[in-house]
């Protein structure tokens, strides 16, 4: 995600370099309302309802707009709303007013019916959108998904053409930032029936409402963002064009800058990071994404031995990891949870989980020996799924090295994947060990834990249990919403219980190391959400 997510990723937007230049052939002063980005992977969907992956996250940032969005330092600042959503008593009944001069890329205005089509079509189960979970706290979507009610039930209503009301089954605190979530995007309702099945798959058949419009779409090649003449906002756009172009290679995008035909390098390796530090061109970002190992345990039996998924958690030197292989600002973690997303009383969530799951070659071992005993065996065969970029392998390998190291008898075979592909292996559990990572959608711990619970989609483990499911309604009872401290020690809890399972081995939280000519202006990147805004970038 996606960050967003958006990773994720999930969201996610798993080790994606990401480069922009104004110029191509390094011809300062040409085209200079072009901005050229290099993205390691294709967009899988521009359907909203569908879209699960950070990529596709970051070009919604671009072309859609919802009722809010994400704005400098991570505010969640009104879009097509026209402020704040007016709240009853309760707090559970929003009435939000729309601008009344937001337009699709047709002509066709922007409505509060195109909120209630694309909710309803999002949770909706013939949908079978993996993103419907989010909409729960939404009066009877969970039962629409189940199919125990109609999609007209869902609580949300077009009062008139420019006002939306919405019931909620909570007053969650991070109500407003999921309505600035990508999944929460108006749709148009012709249009979408109109093209049916490749709504979203080709620049033909999607329609924008935001700061620009996708053409060219050349699926695994390129795409481009121009500026789009029907956007309320489109005198404050500076950008003419955004080009895109799939590049995989990260020491490809480092030669392109040092050519000039790049401005933006986004994902440095260490030995570019000490090459540049220092240069002017060179800033760090910090990021709340985490990277993890899914260890599916429905696919190869011999990971539904909780002693082995342990060993094999304990055993990887994640310190090392960070400094040797990263070296970007990464932080080395055994949480799921990223520090500095949520924090009470001035303490980080964070402080307060217990993981047991850090690096420790001798307990490692001990558990490998248990589940060997348990096992009846002492070789043991497991796919290790990763991306198909050269800095994924690399990473991956030294994992496996590891692994082996302090696991004798383990082998691991790694398995490199385009990232569509790879997302729909993990969606279908075909896969023993992946290496993955998430960014928060939402300012809140649920963000990451609700990805284990047992019907969610993007539990793609197998990892089941009543009490960790418990824990977190728990968390999000109405009794619970009114006392934050006691919250976040339920949340605490039942990222301790997921941990224990050894399902999802918490790696590191990114750090980003980029290189930005000094003459790229105005791009906001995020903490929550799309990974960056383009709506305010000028080349100077």
């Amino acid at each position: 995600m996606n960050k967003k997510a958006k990773i994720a990723t999930g969201i996610l937007s798993s080790l994606l370099v990401l480069t922009a230049c104004s110029s191509g052939g390094g011809n300062a002063g040409k085209d200079e309302k072009t901005l050229k980005i290099a993205e390691s992977a294709d967009i899988p969907t521009l359907d909203p309802s569908k879209a699960t992956d950070a990529v596709a996250f970051t070009q919604f940032e671009q072309i859609y707009e919802g009722l809010y969005k994400v704005g400098k330092g991570d505010e969640i600042i009104p879009a097509l709303a026209k402020g704040e959503p007016k709240k009853s008593d309760d707090g559970k009944t929003w009435t939000i007013k729309l601008r009344d001069d937001a337009k699709w890329s047709n002509g066709d205005p922007v409505t509060a019916d195109d909120f209630v089509y694309s909710w309803r079509r999002t949770v909706n189960k013939d949908t079978a959108a993996e993103y419907a979970y989010m909409f729960e706290n939404i009066k009877n979507a969970k039962e629409i998904t189940e199919g125990k009610k109609k999609v007209e039930e869902l609580g949300v209503q077009a009062v008139d053409k420019h006002t939306l009301k919405i019931e909620l089954v909570k007053d969650l605190p991070y109500m407003k930032a999921l309505l600035a979530f990508g999944s929460f995007l108006p749709q148009n309702e012709k249009f979408v029936k109109d093209h049916e099945k490749n709504y979203g798959t080709t620049d033909k058949d999607v329609i924008f409402n935001g700061p620009f419009k996708l053409e060219n779409w050349k699926n695994e090649d390129s795409w481009d963002l121009v500026k789009n003449d029907k956007y309320y906002n489109k005198d404050k756009i500076k950008l003419e064009k955004v080009h895109y172009k799939v590049v995989k290679e990260a020491q490809t995008a480092v030669n392109m800058f040092e050519s000039k035909d790049l401005d933006y390098v986004r994902s440095l390796t260490p030995e570019n990071i000490k090459k540049y530090n220092g240069n002017k061109n060179y800033k760090t970002t910090p990021e709340s994404a985490v990277f993890f190992l899914r260890v599916n345990e429905t696919k190869n039996k011999d990971l539904a031995n909780e002693n082995l998924r342990k060993a094999i958690a304990k055993s990887i030197d994640r310190e090392t990891f960070v400094k040797k292989l990263l070296d970007n600002g990464s932080a080395a973690t055994d949480k799921l949870t990223t520090k500095g997303i949520v924090k009470e009383d001035g303490r980080d969530y964070t402080d307060g989980v217990k993981s047991s799951l850090s690096y420790d070659a001798k307990e490692a071992k001990a558990y490998y020996e248990k589940a060997k005993k348990e096992l009846g065996k002492d070789k043991f065969e497991i796919e290790f799924l990763t991306y198909d970029k050269d800095n994924a392998i690399t990473e991956t390998e030294f994992m496996k090295a590891q692994i082996e190291k302090n696991l004798p008898g383990v082998t691991l075979k790694i398995k490199q994947l385009p990232f569509k592909q790879k997302l729909k292996v993990e969606s279908e559990k075909n896969y023993d060990i992946s290496y993955a990572g998430w960014a928060p959608d939402y300012p809140d711990p649920t963000t990451f834990l609700d990805l284990f619970k047992k019907d969610s989609p993007h539990n793609q483990t197998g990892y089941a249990s009543d009490e960790y499911d418990g824990l977190l309604e728990k968390a999000n009872s109405d009794t619970a919403l009114k006392n934050p401290a006691e919250r976040l020690k339920t949340l605490q809890q039942a990222e301790d219980k997921v941990l224990e399972s050894g399902n999802v081995v918490p790696l590191y939280q990114r750090g980003l190391a980029q290189l930005l000519r000094t003459n790229v202006k105005g791009l906001e990147n995020h903490q929550v959400g799309p990974d960056y805004s383009l709506d305010k970038v000028e080349l100077k």
